[in-house]
């Protein structure tokens, strides 16, 4: 299992660098945004490969679906326009060094990320030795899955309208929570966990739907995006009717 552990670190470094290559010919350090769904999906095939079996495929598939979509959602909302504003922000405070900086703090931080969150990729066994769980398991990462993927056609549905310019999300999955689309991810990624242990996994395997969770609820995520529109009159409004994160339930305000 060691050599797994050392496997994924290796390919995960190889990935963001050739990222980090690509963001510096287009002057776009979110492009590796693009990436991060991407990255998973290569990783989960990699550790399919060290050994390969049909009960072991359930999670690269999982993985797949979850993270091709992903990464297409991202590129086509994000191709063709500027680099995305938290990226900006980066820049203007590093100063000088930028391509170092840049590599270090955000490509890098990346794969540390992804290689926590992957845990469960990273650390799943040999055969299915537990069908209860594994089936749960896909039904959450299906709840989860399906809640980010019509969340975010939702907001895109609702920004394309031309009729909703300058107005905040509040209808749809919306109206239930202020961020179905992250709410969604970490959801999917318990789903995950719990395949990975219905396969034998050690239960530090939890490592990557804690991370997930916590970096979408507390630090790169809600946070930001809560931040840009707080002093919004409308945005306020909408906080004292809609949970932040899970839906129906949880903090107000």
């Amino acid at each position: 299992m060691s050599n797994h552990y050392l496997l994924a670190a290796i390919e995960i470094l190889i990935f963001f660098s050739i990222f980090f290559i690509i963001a510096q010919v287009k002057n776009n350090n979110s492009v590796v945004d693009i990436g991060w769904g991407l990255g998973f999906v290569i990783l989960s095939w990699v550790m399919f490969l060290t050994e390969i079996s049909v009960e072991r495929i359930v999670i690269p598939l999982m993985v797949s679906v979850w993270g091709l979509r992903l990464s297409y959602h991202i590129f086509r909302r994000n191709f063709g326009k500027p680099e995305d504003f938290r990226y900006v922000n980066m820049r203007k405070s590093w100063g000088e060094r930028q391509r170092i900086n840049a590599f270090f703090r955000v490509f890098m931080l990346q794969g540390v990320l992804q290689f926590l969150v992957a845990m469960s990729i990273i650390t799943y066994g040999k055969e299915i030795n537990n069908v209860g769980l594994v089936v749960l398991g896909v039904l959450i990462f299906a709840f989860g899955l399906g809640f980010e993927a019509i969340g975010d056609q939702q907001l895109k549905n609702f920004i394309g309208n031309p009729a909703n310019k300058g107005q905040i999300m509040k209808s749809g999955l919306w109206q239930y929570t202020r961020h179905p689309n992250y709410f969604g991810e970490a959801t999917l990624w318990w789903g995950i966990f719990l395949v990975s242990i219905g396969t034998g996994a050690p239960f530090h395997a939890i490592i990557g739907p804690i991370t997930i969770t916590i970096l979408v609820r507390f630090v790169s995520g809600v946070p930001l995006l809560e931040k840009k529109y707080a002093n919004r009159p409308d945005f306020i409004e909408y906080k004292k009717k809609t949970p932040v994160f899970v839906p129906f339930i949880g903090r107000r305000g």
